[in-house]
């Protein structure tokens, strides 16, 4: 089939919606990886015993992998082509879950998931570079840039339900076998449905480049994964160090190349930097306050961990709704004012947080996230939009590698420096608490956290003890604190943003491709 030209603009077929829909459902399967297995978790330490060291990197390789191997995967996908590398990390993110899924022990596990990661990949920049090839008309373009992004939102909501459904009746290693099927009708159908793309005049990819990518990329992400875990401590800060410093030697290599594995030009480009920088910051707290309000509905609301997921519908049903229809926004606004409106409505629920965190409201708290939802998605995806569709066609494999790197980053970072900027309030809350009639160890405890604090008073029959409703409002508060700091640091964005975007002779039209 070929595309149907209307108005100068090519109409997509039903070849191409349904390569969309083949995308989609790799981009669902991608997403559902990275939540399910926590509910596997207890199965799998059940059969395989593993260490405590061996159980956090089971948890933590397969993001860690991802996002070391994105701009690799990216840049190669400009190189040989984004369909043959989607295959072939299809291919053996198959084989990996079957290895996953038949893993005897914990060192087999943590290998297969490693494998899963590098595979993983491959899945989002070849898939949205994918998206812009088949779209050309801009309307069709913003709406399958929409459903593209309803996926990776539908694969966090239904990833639970799934493994959970699974882990009732079959072996843990069921919730990597879902994976197969899939991965073999992409395999089946995509060199019938989906485009070639490369860059012919790309050269060879430089090995060098990618070694010094990774051992940028990782330790940083280590580094604030160990801070959001453990809080901060100052050796935490030793890899984001020699990642950064890696980094500057790798961009300082990109300068001299005749090829470079990521083109510096593009951030040269001020709609490219601006989309890129809001999209990073737009993660960076909604990560960040989605920690806090998971753990507020359970730590201070007092809610059971099933509880708190039934309550939290809602706004991931605005979540999943808002990834949808955003191109309707986008569509009707057109794409500068919808990142702005976009940055403002998010800023509204992040200041409505901040007022129900301090008073401890679970309605309040609950409502905020889904204002946040309905200016949060449709920044996220028309700055997607924005930052492969100002970059020059060729480079569009790599330009989607750098939005997914950005928003990887900018999760991690927010979990890390939000978490450890409440973790200081809440520590300096509990300065003047009256903890007489415990040990030492136990003051320890109730003044390092407010999860910890809970069981110190379960332990030694405290529940009603003055200390704990100072440890919940100290956290409340800690909370209230991010979320007003998000709200200034949104609008602050939002009006640089206007600035840089009313400088740039933006061509609408191009967003999302050529």
């Amino acid at each position: 089939m070929s595309m149907i030209v209307e108005g100068g603009a090519e109409k997509a077929t039903r070849r191409e919606w349904v390569g969309l829909l083949i995308l989609s459902i790799a981009c669902l399967i991608y997403s559902m990886d990275l939540s399910v297995l926590f509910l596997a978790m207890p199965a799998i330490v059940a059969d395989l015993d593993p260490s405590a060291t061996q159980l956090l990197w089971i948890n933590d390789i397969y993001g860690f992998m991802v996002a070391g191997f994105l701009v690799t995967m990216g840049t190669l996908g400009d190189r040989i082509g984004r369909r043959k590398v989607l295959l072939i990390g299809a291919f053996f993110f198959g084989a990996a879950s079957i290895f996953a899924a038949f893993a005897n022990t914990a060192s087999m596990l943590i290998v297969a998931r490693a494998l899963l990661g590098i595979a993983g990949a491959t899945i989002a920049p070849s898939t949205l570079s994918l998206v812009v090839n088949l779209f050309r008309d801009e309307s069709e373009r913003n709406r399958a840039i929409s459903i593209w992004g309803t996926a990776f939102a539908l694969g966090g909501l239904i990833g639970p339900l799934i493994g959970g459904v699974l882990l009732q009746y079959f072996h843990w290693g069921s919730v990597f076998l879902i994976n197969v099927p899939i991965m073999a009708a992409l395999l089946a159908s995509a060199p019938f449905l989906l485009p070639e793309y490369k860059d012919d005049n790309a050269g060879r990819l430089d090995l060098l480049s990618v070694a010094l990518s990774l051992l940028a990329v990782l330790p940083i992400v280590y580094g604030f994964k160990k801070m959001a875990a453990e809080g901060f401590e100052p050796l935490q800060l030793l890899p984001v160090v020699f990642g950064i410093a890696i980094g500057v030697v790798f961009v300082q290599r990109q300068k001299v190349l005749e090829h470079p594995m990521i083109d510096l030009a593009l951030f040269r480009i001020p709609a490219f930097t601006a989309s890129l920088m809001v999209n990073l910051a737009g993660v960076f707290f909604i990560f960040g306050i989605f920690l806090f309000q998971n753990l507020f509905l359970q730590l201070v609301i007092g809610l059971t961990p099933l509880e708190a997921a039934l309550w939290s519908i809602p706004s991931s049903l605005v979540f999943t709704v808002m990834s949808f229809q955003a191109w309707r926004v986008t569509n009707r606004l057109g794409p500068v004012r919808t990142v702005l409106l976009g940055l403002m409505v998010n800023a509204l629920g992040t200041g409505l947080m901040s007022i129900a965190a301090y008073h401890s409201s679970l309605v309040g708290v609950l409502g905020a996230s889904m204002v946040m939802g309905l200016g949060f998605v449709p920044v996220i995806l028309t700055t997607t939009g924005l930052i492969v569709g100002t970059a020059p066609p060729e480079r569009a494999g790599s330009a989607s590698a750098i939005s997914e790197t950005s928003a990887e980053f900018g999760g991690a970072l927010g979990v890390a420096v939000l978490g450890s900027l409440g973790t200081v309030f809440y520590r300096f809350g509990m300065q003047d608490a009256d903890l007489s009639g415990l040990s030492s160890a136990d003051r320890g405890s109730v003044t390092s956290a407010l999860g910890t604090a809970l069981e110190v008073a379960r332990s030694t029959g405290n529940e009603a003890a003055p200390w704990l409703d100072l440890a919940r409002d100290s956290y409340a508060g800690g909370f209230a604190l991010c979320c007003a700091l998000a709200t200034g640091t949104l609008l602050l964005l939002a009006a640089i943003a206007a600035r840089v975007y009313a400088r740039t002779e933006l061509d609408e039209s191009r967003i999302g491709g050529h």
